[in-house]
C-alpha cells in the first residue's frame, strides 16, 4: 500500500510539473485571456455549424427551399467568424509561446552564468546547452500549439457531448459507454509515456554533452588518434537516445491506434443505431446528420487529445529538468544582506587557517590550514611543485569555491559577507589557461573594461607586448580571433589576457602562470609591464619559473597544501629546503 501511494504521489508530481511554467506565463495574462477568448469563439462557432447543416437537410426534406439561401449565408458568416477567431488565436498563442520560451532561456542562462565552478563539476556544459535549447524547444511546441489545441479539443468534446445529448439522448448514452474504454489506455499508456519521455530527454542531453566535450578538445582527440573511439562513444550515446525515442514512439503509436479504433468503432455503432431510428421515424435525417457530425467532431477531438497527451508528457519531463536547473542551489551562496566594501579598496588580503578540498575530491584536501596576510601594495609569489595548492589559493580569492573552514578577507572583510560582483570588480585575474572569445582582438582586450576607449585598449596591448603582433594580423585590432582563439599561439593568447587585466586597472592583480607561454624577449617586456602595473597594487603571482618572482616582496613556498617557507629569494635560497632545491634545478641545471 505504501508503495502504491508513493507511486501515485510521484505521478501526481510529474503531471504537475507543467505548473512550473506558470511564473513565466503570468506576466502575459492579457495575451492568455485574448487567446482564450478567441479559442472559445472558434470552438463555439465550430459547434454551431452542424445545426446549420441540419436545418439545410431538413428544409430540403420539407420542400421549403426559401430558407436555403439564408442558411448558406449564415454558413458564410460562421466561416468568417471561424477564420478571424482562428487567426487571432494563432497569433496570440504563438506569440505567447515565443515570448515565454525566450524568457525561460534568458532565466536559465542568467542562472547558470551566476553559478560557481563547483556546480559545473557535476554537470556537462553540453547538457546545460541541451536544456537551454532542446528542452525549451519542446516547451515552445507545447505553449505555442499543443496547449491551445488541447483546450480547443476539450471544449469541442464538452460542447459536442452536450449538443449530442440534446440531439439524441439515447445515442449519446451509447457513446458514453465507449468513453471509459478510451480513457483507460490514455491514462495507463500515458503514465508509461511520461517516464519514457524523461528518459529520452536525458539521453539527448547526454549526447549533447558528449559532443560538446569532444568538439572542445578536438585537437587533443586528433593528436592521440582517438577519433574512432570518440565517434564510437558518441554513436553509443546517440543510439541509446534513439532506442529510448523508439520505445517512446512505439508506446505513443500503440496508444493512438487503440484510441482511434475505439472512437471510430463507436461512431460506426452509433451511426447504425441512428439509421434505424430514421427508418422508424423517431429521428429526422437532419438530426442524424447533426448527431453524426458532432460525434465525428468529438471523436476527432478525443483522438487528437490522445496524441497531445504524449506531447504534454514530453513537455512535463522537459519542464522538470528546466525547473530543476532554475532551482539548483549554488554551492557558493551569495549573502542575504551583503556587506559594503569600503572604497577606495586598499588591497589587503588575509587567509586565516584555510582548509579546502575540491567537491570532486572530498578525501584529498588541497589546502591544509593556510594562514597568510598580504599587505596593501605588496607583491607575493606562490611557488611550489604541481598540486601544491598555488592556483587553488587564487580560485578561493575569486570565491569560485568556499573553503571548508577558515576565512578569506579583503581589507578585513570576509569574502563570504560580500556580494561576489562587488569584490571581484576590484580584482584582475590572468588565468593559467587564458580564454579568448570568438570576437575581435579589440573586443577581447576590452572585455577587461567594456567602457574603455580604443586608445586605452591600444595602450594596454603595448604594455602587454601584444600591440605588434595584433597590428600584424589581417585586420589588425578588428581581426576575428576564432573560437577559443584558434588562430593565436599560446604566448599570444597570454599576452591578450594580460592586456585585458592591465586594462581592468584593479587594485588587486592575480597572475596564475601569466608568462609561462612567452618567449624570453616577450617575457622580459611583459615582466617590465607587470612590474610597472604592480606599483601601488596588491599582486599575487603563481609561478613555476622562479626567475619571474625573484623580485617579489615575499615568496611563499607551498608543498602538499601547506606553507613550507616564506621569505625573499635570497633568504629562501640560504635556508635550503624545497625552494633552494627548485632554484638549484632551474638556475643551475637549467643553465647547464
Amino acid at each position: 500500500m505504501a508503495d502504491t501511494t508513493t507511486e501515485q504521489r510521484a505521478a501526481s508530481k510529474k503531471v504537475g510539473a507543467l505548473r512550473g511554467l506558470w511564473p513565466f506565463i503570468r506576466p502575459y495574462r492579457a495575451m492568455v485571456i485574448t487567446a482564450a477568448l478567441a479559442l472559445i469563439l472558434t470552438a463555439s462557432v465550430s459547434l454551431i455549424l452542424p445545426m446549420a447543416v441540419r436545418r439545410v437537410i431538413d428544409s430540403f426534406g420539407a420542400g421549403d427551399l426559401s430558407l436555403v439561401d439564408k442558411y448558406f449565408g449564415a454558413a458564410l458568416l460562421i466561416a468568417a467568424a471561424l477564420a478571424i477567431g482562428t487567426g487571432v488565436r494563432y497569433y496570440f498563442v504563438t506569440r505567447l509561446g515565443e515570448r515565454v520560451v525566450t524568457d525561460i532561456r534568458r532565466a536559465l542562462f542568467d542562472r547558470v552564468m551566476g553559478m560557481s565552478p563547483a556546480y559545473f563539476e557535476k554537470i556537462l556544459t553540453g547538457e546545460v546547452l541541451s536544456r537551454i535549447t532542446t528542452d525549451t524547444t519542446l516547451i515552445l511546441s507545447v505553449i505555442g500549439s499543443s496547449v491551445s489545441v488541447a483546450l480547443r479539443n476539450s471544449l469541442t468534446v464538452l460542447g459536442g457531448m452536450v449538443l449530442m445529448s440534446l440531439t439524441s439522448f439515447k445515442l449519446t448514452g451509447l457513446v458514453l459507454l465507449i468513453v471509459p474504454a478510451i480513457i483507460i489506455p490514455i491514462v495507463t499508456l500515458g503514465r508509461r509515456l511520461r517516464g519514457q519521455s524523461r528518459e529520452n530527454q536525458d539521453w539527448i542531453a547526454q549526447s549533447s554533452g558528449t559532443a560538446s566535450e569532444a568538439l572542445s578538445a578536438v585537437q587533443t582527440v586528433q593528436s592521440f588518434t582517438h577519433e574512432a573511439l570518440t565517434r564510437a562513444d558518441f554513436a553509443t550515446v546517440t543510439e541509446r537516445s534513439f532506442t529510448s525515442a523508439k520505445t517512446r514512439m512505439a508506446t505513443r503509436a500503440a496508444m493512438t491506434v487503440i484510441v482511434i479504433f475505439l472512437v471510430f468503432s463507436g461512431v460506426v455503432g452509433v451511426l447504425w443505431m441512428g439509421a434505424r431510428d430514421v427508418r422508424d421515424g423517431t429521428m429526422s435525417p437532419g438530426q442524424l446528420v447533426q448527431f453524426v457530425i458532432y460525434a465525428v467532431l468529438v471523436a476527432g477531438a478525443v483522438g487528437s487529445l490522445s496524441e497531445i497527451w504524449g506531447e504534454l508528457q514530453r513537455a512535463a519531463g522537459a519542464t522538470e529538468r528546466l525547473v530543476e536547473m532554475l532551482d539548483a542551489t549554488d554551492p557558493v551562496a551569495e549573502p542575504a544582506q551583503p556587506a559594503t566594501l569600503p572604497r577606495p579598496v586598499q588591497g589587503a588580503i588575509t587567509l586565516d587557517n584555510v582548509v579546502f578540498h575540491y567537491p570532486a575530491r572530498p578525501n584529498a584536501p588541497a589546502l591544509h590550514g593556510i594562514s597568510l596576510h598580504v599587505k596593501p601594495g605588496e607583491t607575493v609569489a606562490l611557488v611550489g611543485p604541481s598540486g601544491a595548492g598555488k592556483s587553488t589559493v587564487l580560485q578561493l580569492l575569486m570565491r569560485f569555491y568556499d573553503p571548508q573552514s577558515g576565512t578569506l578577507a579583503l581589507d578585513g572583510i570576509d569574502l563570504k559577507s560580500l556580494a561576489r560582483s562587488d569584490f571581484r570588480a576590484e580584482m584582475a585575474l590572468v588565468p593559467q589557461d587564458p580564454v579568448i572569445f570568438a570576437t575581435s582582438a579589440l573586443e577581447n582586450i576590452r572585455f577587461g573594461r567594456p567602457d574603455a576607449t580604443e586608445a586605452e585598449v591600444h595602450a594596454a596591448a603595448r604594455a602587454a607586448a601584444a600591440h605588434d603582433f595584433i597590428e600584424s594580423l589581417p585586420q589588425g585590432y578588428q581581426t576575428y580571433l576564432g573560437e577559443r582563439g584558434t588562430m593565436l599561439s599560446g604566448g599570444q593568447k597570454q599576452r591578450i589576457a594580460i592586456a585585458r587585466a592591465i586594462l581592468r586597472d584593479a587594485p588587486v592583480l592575480l597572475l596564475d602562470e601569466a608568462t609561462s607561454a612567452l618567449d624570453a624577449e616577450s617575457e622580459r617586456a611583459v615582466q617590465a609591464a607587470v612590474d610597472h602595473l604592480s606599483q601601488g597594487r596588491t599582486v599575487i603571482v603563481v609561478a613555476h619559473r622562479l626567475a619571474t618572482v625573484k623580485r617579489a616582496d615575499r615568496i611563499v613556498v607551498l608543498d602538499q597544501g601547506r606553507i613550507a617557507a616564506i621569505g625573499s629569494h635570497d633568504e629562501l635560497v640560504a635556508q635550503g629546503g624545497l625552494y633552494a632545491r627548485l632554484a638549484r634545478l632551474q638556475f643551475t641545471d637549467g643553465a647547464a
